[in-house]
């Protein structure tokens, strides 16, 4: 194996650790006017490996926009445990039935009352490509210690640790 494949897996492993348990990230897209869109999107909460998945209309506003550019970012926030995690890649429409009732649960059934025999039911699929995150391992006391100490001090809080990650570097 080679080095950049043994980076590429541990950078995985670690941003799969980072965002295991976020429920809801925000999903941007560039609108047909050139302006970035968000909007939140439930995750589906499987071992990362790569791609990110979530259940989707096809007809959606934000699909027709993927259609026209397929560059997309996912933000994903855990203030309680100070992890932040960016994603950006590349998006694309999916009708996996296979891959839809792996990653089904019953809670999606809010948002596609009829489940699976939606027609209109899809998924997008976003093969990461960058990613930086931020990780904070101390707890809330201790990062609010943090921040009073900067403010007395004058210097600047440790943010813990911070890295941009290339999943495409050879």
């Amino acid at each position: 194996m080679s080095d950049h494949h043994d980076d590429r897996q541990e950078h995985i492993k670690k941003l799969g650790e980072l965002i295991k348990g976020i429920d809801i990230a925000m999903l941007t897209t560039l609108d047909e006017d050139g302006s970035l869109r968000s909007r939140p999107m439930a995750t589906q909460q499987v071992e990362f490996d790569g791609d990110l998945y979530f259940f989707t209309h096809a007809g959606s506003g934000k699909v027709e926009e993927v259609e026209q550019d397929h560059d997309v970012g996912v933000s994903f926030a855990d203030p309680k445990e100070q992890v932040y995690v960016s994603v950006s890649g590349k998006a694309r429409l999916v009708r996996d039935k296979a891959k839809m009732r792996e990653l089904w649960s019953p809670a999606l059934k809010a948002w596609f009352p009829k489940e699976l025999e939606d027609p209109d039911i899809a998924l997008l699929k976003v093969h990461a490509e960058k990613a930086e995150y931020w990780d904070s391992p101390s707890s809330a006391v201790v990062h609010l210690f943090g921040v009073i100490k900067a403010t007395v001090t004058g210097r600047p809080a440790s943010g813990g640790e911070n890295e941009k990650i290339d999943l495409t570097a050879a």
